[in-house]
């Protein structure tokens, strides 16, 4: 398609002269921004891609992916063992009570969920069964005693083994008024589920110590359904809203629809932001090129003296340009890509260089920072960059082709 001398006289028109350095700045300008461009818009779609993975996997392992509350005007369910073996059937059907608690230790106190569940049924809980940070099974633990999230743990100054009080807002209703439930447990174990907002408030329990501690017996606050495929829970939604027409139904994008929603926004607009790095280091490729023209005037019409033609004339300019494009998407998506799987490395790295705390987990929730490279993305952005980068060319490529060579000798 091109010609050797194209690719011989574009290739020289990009090497540095003295007379020519502010071109050649310009240039290095252009392939620097197109790289950071492309480098930075990789990165941070993929940790984008990464935390909105974490995030809805964390919480929608903590909760079902549809959830059955109780209906309007109702504080409770009733347990009904057929109910739940009518659930299984479309998924895993995990019976609970949860409650707000004041849980308190010796040192300090802080508000907390309680969550009652059986414990075969919190073995499906993966991010708590799997983040038990004692050297023991959840099936091992005695049904008397309390799982804490590890940071509530700490911030009640308690260890393993210490009492936790637990305060109750529903009272119990004696001649004197409404006296709260109060009571102790032991902490048996701590669980990491590496999401700050459950580490530092959820505590989990046996279903019929909650059950007894909130007067509850054979009643449940809500039901859990997982699913195979989260995707079908508007299905199974509609499933289990005929078995229970007068309960409230809800599916894991309605209880967190304004997250998601965040979530996509946030992304899209970054996208936005991003691609301008790479539109204004196109625009310094036009430029270039356009100083690039001007000054190789006299060899363009040289060239077009010899023989070379209008086609011939573009595609030096064309190539010229292109290189600059391509070499800064291909050197900033493999940079791109290198930030993005190693994201947490210069995470710690930068943290340690400046003593800045950078993604800190009580506001992101997250511990570490995710990323996930999606293949489709990165070529996505390649090939808008590149796309982006031979449009930049076309300019100052036929205007190069319009010069007329008498009227530029003419004044030589």
């Amino acid at each position: 398609m091109f010609k050797k001398f194209e690719w011989i006289v574009a290739i020289r028109y990009l090497r540095a002269k003295r007379k020519d350095g502010f071109i050649s700045v310009i240039t290095w300008l252009s392939l620097i921004g197109i790289t950071l461009g492309v480098a930075t818009l990789i990165t941070v779609m993929s940790v984008m891609n990464g935390f909105r993975e974490e995030m809805l996997s964390k919480i929608m392992g903590i909760g079902g992916h549809v959830m059955i509350m109780p209906a309007p005007g109702q504080t409770s369910i009733k347990h009904d063992t057929s109910l739940i073996i009518k659930l299984s059937r479309i998924g895993d059907a995990v019976p609970m009570v949860e409650t707000q608690v004041l849980a308190s230790s010796n040192r300090a106190s802080q508000g907390a969920m309680l969550r009652g569940i059986s414990r075969a049924d919190l073995v499906k809980i993966k991010p708590v069964s799997e983040g038990i940070l004692e050297s023991y099974e959840i099936s091992e633990l005695p049904k008397g005693g309390l799982i804490v999230g590890y940071k509530l743990l700490s911030r009640l100054g308690a260890n393993m083994g210490d009492e936790i009080t637990v305060t109750s807002p529903r009272g119990n209703i004696t001649a004197f008024g409404t006296v709260p439930r109060i009571k102790g447990f032991p902490a048996l174990a701590s669980f990491k589920t590496g999401m700050s907002i459950y580490d530092s408030t959820y505590i989990f329990a046996d279903i019929e110590l909650v059950r007894n501690f909130e007067s509850l017996e054979g009643r449940l606050t809500q039901i859990d359904v997982f699913l195979k495929d989260p995707d079908m829970a508007k299905k199974a939604a509609a499933e289990i809203e005929k078995l229970l027409p007068e309960n409230r139904i809800y599916t894991w994008r309605d209880v967190n629809a304004s997250f998601v929603s965040a979530l996509n926004v946030e992304r899209n607009v970054m996208f936005l932001i991003l691609t301008l790095i790479i539109l204004v280091a196109s625009f310094n490729i036009i430029s270039s090129l356009v100083m690039l023209v001007k000054d190789k005037a006299r060899d363009i019409a040289v060239f077009k003296t010899l023989g070379a033609t209008k086609t011939s004339i573009v595609r030096i300019f064309f190539l010229s340009g292109s290189i600059i494009g391509v070499g800064g998407t291909l050197v900033g998506t493999a940079l791109g890509i290198w930030l993005a799987k190693n994201i947490e490395l210069v995470r710690q790295t930068l943290q340690a260089l400046f003593g800045v705390k950078l993604f800190p987990d009580d506001v992101y929730f997250l511990a570490e920072m995710p990323s996930h490279i999606e293949p489709t993305e990165v070529m996505a952005v390649a090939a808008m960059s590149l796309s982006i980068s031979f449009l930049a060319t076309l300019y100052p490529a036929f205007k190069a082709a319009r010069s007329e060579p008498v009227e530029v000798l003419r004044y030589e």
